[in-house]
């Protein structure tokens, strides 16, 4: 655990949530705000716990999760950096609805909400700045969702592949990325099921696309790009 250091702050400030904040009043916002780092997979709240604070993914990921009747996870979503999440349970319940896994290697921002709260009692003027916030976010959220409606199941792998090999390129080889989540999470946070996951995978090997577990080849990024924009028949 460790306080907020001038990096934090600055990546705090670009979460959709509160982006729209002038930085006096995000400053005042994340009093007691602190940052914890996870080396290993850790269980960061489950399902009836007290929301208590919300969090910022800073590195990483997380996992928000139901629990079948079987004792299986079923991913409901999926927060990479820089995304705030958890903070609807203190707005509304004050009860976590579902568990939260943070992935190895991640480091979150926690939000107490207990002077969060009263900082946006005693300043209305803050509150509406943050539905301003939430507005934006919604508005990315359904166009998002209606980009993948309208995509097959290949778009989609697509698309997520290639914004993974945006990402690889800062390091020089954007033709090799490595899949950050195991291929039925892969699945979920697509929107498809785990079987069209494979015939997908199998659709993308006529595109120069080649897995190797969570290793995957891409020799020919602008086909890629092609099957994204022109589609396929899945």
């Amino acid at each position: 655990m460790s306080t907020l250091t001038t990096a934090d702050f600055e990546r705090i400030a670009k979460a959709p949530l509160l982006a729209g904040l002038a930085l006096k009043d995000l400053s005042l916002l994340l009093d007691g705000a602190h940052v914890s780092s996870y080396p290993e997979v850790e269980l960061l709240f489950s399902q009836g716990d007290k929301a208590d604070r919300f969090f910022v993914v800073m590195e990483g990921r997380v996992n928000l999760f139901a629990l079948t009747e079987t004792g299986d996870q079923s991913i409901i979503e999926v927060f990479d950096p820089i995304c705030t999440f958890a903070e609807a349970a203190i707005f509304s319940s004050g009860i976590f609805p579902l568990n939260c896994e943070v992935a190895a290697g991640s480091r979150l921002a926690h939000i107490p909400a207990a002077p969060f709260m009263k900082r946006l009692a005693d300043n209305p003027a803050l509150g509406l700045a943050l539905l301003g916030g939430l507005a934006r976010w919604q508005t990315l959220l359904i166009r998002e969702i209606t980009e993948l409606k309208s995509k097959s199941p290949s778009q989609r792998l697509a698309t997520f592949l290639l914004a993974l090999a945006a990402k690889a390129q800062a390091g020089g080889n954007s033709e090799r990325v490595r899949l950050p989540i195991t291929k039925s999470v892969l699945a979920s946070r697509i929107g498809i099921a785990p079987e069209s996951l494979s015939r997908a995978l199998n659709r993308l090997k006529t595109v120069g696309v080649e897995t190797h577990g969570r290793e995957v080849e891409i020799t020919d990024i602008d086909a890629l790009r092609r099957l994204v924009r022109e589609g396929a028949n899945d």
